[in-house]
């Protein structure tokens, strides 16, 4: 499993969106599960608190899931996809981290 981002790996078969929003062009995979809530994206996007963010993701999106169904729903060749890109903070990265916690596998950004 990697991480991405939609500019460069949205036409790769393997790619799942799990953005709240993917780009209308993108004609890929989605997976809404864990994509963020509008609310605390939209804070973020108005404050950049990042640490608010992270907390707010964990709770309110990956404690509710169990990492082995989503890992199994996905694939493990699946490439995990939002906007933004890897130098910039992300809820992907989030998502692998917590994968890789969780799983004990490596989740890499391409």
């Amino acid at each position: 499993m990697n991480t991405s981002y939609f500019a460069i790996q949205s036409k790769n078969p393997n790619a799942v969106s799990i953005a709240g929003k993917a780009p209308e062009w993108f004609t890929g995979k989605e997976y809404k599960l864990l994509a963020p809530k509008y609310w605390f994206f939209k804070k973020y996007k108005d404050d950049g608190d990042k640490e608010f963010y992270t907390e707010q993701y964990n709770i309110e999106v990956l404690n509710k899931l169990d990492p082995k169904k989503v890992y199994n729903d996905l694939g493990e060749n699946a490439i995990l996809l939002c906007w933004e890109k890897p130098s910039e903070f992300c809820h992907r990265r989030l998502v692998a981290e917590w994968l890789e916690k969780n799983l004990n596998i490596k989740v890499k950004e391409l």
